[in-house]
């Protein structure tokens, strides 16, 4: 199946994560902890931001970040689309939660997952923090040993990029020049830290991240030269 429009939409998983940092304060890291992060953090952020400043940001590495939030969301028919998040302080157990759920989606080699900039950070992310956790890695994130086109993931940043690699365009850009609902209406992804970690607000997180993945599918669709979909038919599973 080389073209977009031949991909059964019904066999698409769109999903988003949401990633923090795994200690409340870069204070609060056991000493190695603290002397690899000073060397993995060295290049981000201003010269001159202290380790604490730079901390916040320790959400994006899988070495130094956890899960707290799986969303995942697909077309059960044309009319209607299921959604449902894993979340939670035990990174295992959604974990656990989210391979059983892929297990039972991917019942045909044609199934796919779909999300924005996942080839970059949402699949090798959970692919790192399942290995991390010493639990199995789901079949549909192993890509050992795999040719480019036997793996099954799709990116709608990819897509955009039609071969260009100079530039990133976020998922609230493409919403917006696709005149799709902004998911960043109540936070965006650099706040995900405080409100987990401070305000302790999963289920603020949790609706954050389900509206990422609305937003995945919607431009999708709209990248298929299709209607997206209207709120109403948008299901919890």
């Amino acid at each position: 199946m080389n073209s977009l429009q031949q991909i059964p939409i019904e066999k698409i998983l769109f999903l988003d994560i949401e990633t923090v940092p795994q200690q409340p304060h870069y204070s609060t890291l056991d000493g190695p902890s603290k002397i690899l992060w000073e060397k993995k953090s060295k290049f981000i952020g201003h010269e001159g931001d202290a380790n604490e400043v730079k901390y916040q940001s320790a959400g994006i590495y899988a070495e130094f970040g956890k899960i707290v939030c799986i969303s995942a969301g697909y077309f059960e028919h044309p009319n209607q689309f299921r959604i449902k998040s894993f979340y939670g302080d035990d990174e295992v157990v959604l974990l656990k939660e989210f391979a059983s759920a892929l297990h039972k989606f991917f019942s045909s080699p044609y199934h796919r997952l779909c999300a924005h900039n996942g080839k970059e950070f949402d699949f090798p992310f959970l692919s790192r923090r399942y290995i991390i956790n010493q639990l199995p890695l789901p079949a549909a994130l192993d890509n050992f040993a795999k040719k480019p086109w036997e793996i099954l993931h799709l990116d709608t940043m990819e897509l955009w990029k039609f071969g260009d690699y100079k530039a990133f365009t976020s998922l609230q850009l493409l919403a917006h020049i696709f005149n799709i609902p902004t998911p960043k209406d109540d936070i965006d992804g650099s706040m995900v830290w405080h409100v987990y970690w401070n305000d302790k607000n999963l289920e603020r997180i949790a609706t954050y991240c389900q509206k990422d993945v609305v937003t995945v599918a919607r431009i999708f669709q709209c990248m298929r030269g299709e209607k997206m979909m209207a709120d109403h038919i948008i299901l919890q599973a």
